[in-house]
């Protein structure tokens, strides 16, 4: 299986490097040396992304970073020069198109006045051949248009970039998000829960990561905490140091997890029991008590691969239809089984808002939101873009967040 997925992504890879290498060094260079050049450094960096994938999965996690942060900043980069040279072929068409209408040459003289017997005399004469267009102007046109387009497509594209590192490795937005409820209790009116997915502990998010989430979630003093999934990329042992912080959250009425899909690649029943034993409690296909609203969580659909899916009827069935029931669960998609069960709002996350547009566009055809307060079959669902990054270390047009949900009755 590892085999073919390598095979996959040498061949993706392989044909977007080639496109960029039509583009960026074929249309930009007029000597064999500068095509030379260009085409070693193509293909060196098409070997970067298979090579940061496979060395991630044998170097040691305290190693991981060198190769991540070179592999992951080129993949990125790599995107948007398609994606914007993919836009730049719409003008490069139209440019082409024009300066070949407007080639050099001589045109045909006009009829001169007179009388028709002149005119007539002039028109019966073969008009002179048009001049040939210079070959040597028309590269050089091609060239200038080349050369153009390909710096403006690396302008872009590493600008995109650059803005998309300082967002994701900047401090998460606090979002203050109110929703309203309409069987929540008037004891609970403006009852907050702090939100945060995403965290994604990894080869290039750690210790110091964690600690300024809880700094962050401590300072609003939230009655409740909930950690929606998606902690880790890694073991218990490569990780669990980074994830201790997590004991310093605090709720007045507790903090809450449940897994999400990542857990379930790093080992989901050690983080289970791990972060149970950092006073986070996992809730799994269950519910409790807060204050006469019920507090349900259930595991991400990516369980179902080792049988530890989620279970909406263990998790919600026999509860009092009369009181509010909040639910936990990983996946935005998630919400059409909620509602089914009367879910009167589900927090989620998952889908990074997209993480780097236009991104997005994808996500929202396998999620039904892909960020901020929908509703999905009658259900309210919220979904917080996260506080981490997979992959790339970039957030473009959609930056980190925590989000303080305020309840109020209707």
């Amino acid at each position: 299986m590892i085999a073919v997925l390598l095979v996959v992504v040498l061949i993706v890879v392989g044909g977007i490097h080639w496109y960029l290498w039509k583009r960026l060094v074929r249309d930009t260079t007029r000597t064999r040396r500068a095509r030379i050049i260009g085409s070693v450094i193509a293909v060196l960096l098409a070997l970067v992304i298979p090579a940061t994938l496979a060395l991630s999965r044998v170097l040691p996690h305290s190693r991981q970073a060198i190769v991540a942060w070179p592999g992951f900043l080129w993949l990125a980069l790599m995107f948007y020069l398609l994606v914007t040279l993919l836009i730049l072929e719409v003008p490069r068409l139209a440019i082409r198109l024009w300066t070949h209408r407007s080639r050099p040459g001589v045109a045909a003289p006009a009829v001169p006045d007179g009388d028709v017997e002149e005119s007539t005399a002039f028109a019966a004469e073969p008009p002179p051949a048009p001049v040939a267009a210079d070959p040597a102007f028309d590269a050089g046109r091609r060239l200038l248009l080349g050369r153009s387009l390909a710096v403006t497509a690396g302008v872009l594209s590493a600008s995109a970039v650059g803005i998309g590192v300082y967002q994701a490795m900047s401090a998460p937005n606090l979002k203050h998000v109110p929703i309203r409820l309409a069987k929540l209790p008037a004891s609970m009116d403006g009852f907050r829960i702090a939100v945060v997915s995403d965290i994604h502990l990894g080869p290039l998010l750690g210790r110091s990561h964690t600690e300024r989430i809880v700094r962050m979630i401590n300072s609003v003093d939230a009655d409740l905490v909930a950690v929606v999934g998606d902690l880790v990329d890694g073991s218990v042992a490569e990780l669990g140091a980074a994830a201790e912080p997590l004991q310093d959250l605090r709720g007045k009425h507790g903090s809450f997890f449940v897994t999400g899909n990542h857990e379930y690649f790093s080992g989901y029943q050690e983080w289970v029991d791990e972060v149970n034993s950092l006073g986070v409690r996992v809730l799994r296909n269950e519910r409790v008590d807060v204050l006469g609203l019920d507090l349900a969580g259930v595991n991400d659909l990516s369980g179902k691969d080792v049988g530890d899916g989620p279970d909406f009827g263990k998790a919600l069935d026999g509860r009092d239809p009369a009181r509010p029931v909040v639910l936990l669960a990983h996946q935005p998609i998630q919400a059409h089984d909620a509602a089914r069960h009367g879910v009167d709002l589900q927090l989620s996350g998952h889908t990074h808002g997209g993480q780097m547009v236009p991104f997005n566009l994808l996500v929202g055809l396998q999620q039904p939101i892909v960020a901020g307060l929908g509703t999905v079959d009658g259900t309210q669902v919220y979904v917080t873009r996260g506080a981490g990054f997979w992959g790339p270390p970039v957030r473009f047009g959609a930056p980190p967040d925590i989000s303080i949900v305020e309840l109020h009755g209707a």
